[in-house]
């Protein structure tokens, strides 16, 4: 591979390449030599601008949990239309997206990767599923405010069960994602008894 070649954004290429190698041979195939093959560009180039591996895969998550921000960000703002199960059948499905499924069995497969990504976001649990059940759990509280979910709720039980429901059900990716049909059911299921109103 020659050396020269220069990279505009070398990072966000790395990462992208980074992305596409996850998506097409899993976590065991997500090596630094697949990355910089997959970039165009020599191994020598990931290493200019990461510690090491580890901490390249570091940055590679906590970026794309930071673009889970934006996808929370329209659910927060859906609160008060349309239906609640609707609104959450549409966030699930956007928010357990290919890479953020991928990137959950890297961050489980790769002791180092939990270990920096602990320091990076103290408090603990596993980047891309925080960040969802972070956006699933403000959606909720919001809704709750409007009347549309009953008073006495638990939202930390119930974006729990959401989410880890969803992660189940988009996790099995033979033959492909679940229907919209089949999350709408877990959305139902796991807010039956809950909504009120107009929701």
């Amino acid at each position: 591979m020659p050396t020269g070649v220069h990279l505009r954004d070398a990072r966000q290429q790395l990462f992208d390449a980074a992305e596409r190698v996850l998506l097409r041979a899993g976590p065991t195939g997500l090596t630094s030599r697949a990355v910089t093959d997959e970039a165009g560009c020599a191994k020598g180039v990931l290493h200019r601008h990461f510690t090491d591996f580890d901490g390249f895969l570091a940055e590679l998550v906590l970026d794309r949990a930071a673009r889970l921000e934006a996808r929370a960000h329209a659910l927060r703002e859906a609160a008060g239309t349309g239906t609640v199960a609707d609104n959450l059948t549409a966030a699930l499905t956007t928010l357990f997206g290919p890479v953020p499924v991928a990137i959950i069995p890297l961050i489980t497969f790769r002791d180092e990767l939990r270990a920096r990504l602990r320091q990076a976001r103290p408090g603990g649990g596993i980047a891309i599923l925080a960040e969802v059940t972070t956006a699933v759990s403000a959606y909720l509280a919001d809704e709750r405010a409007r009347g549309r979910i009953a008073p006495d709720a638990d939202l930390d039980s119930l974006a729990l069960s959401l989410v880890g429901g969803g992660h189940l059900l988009f996790a099995d990716r033979d033959p492909g994602p679940p229907t919209t049909a089949t999350v709408r059911r877990l959305v139902a299921s796991v807010l039956a008894g809950y909504i009120r109103g107009d929701g």
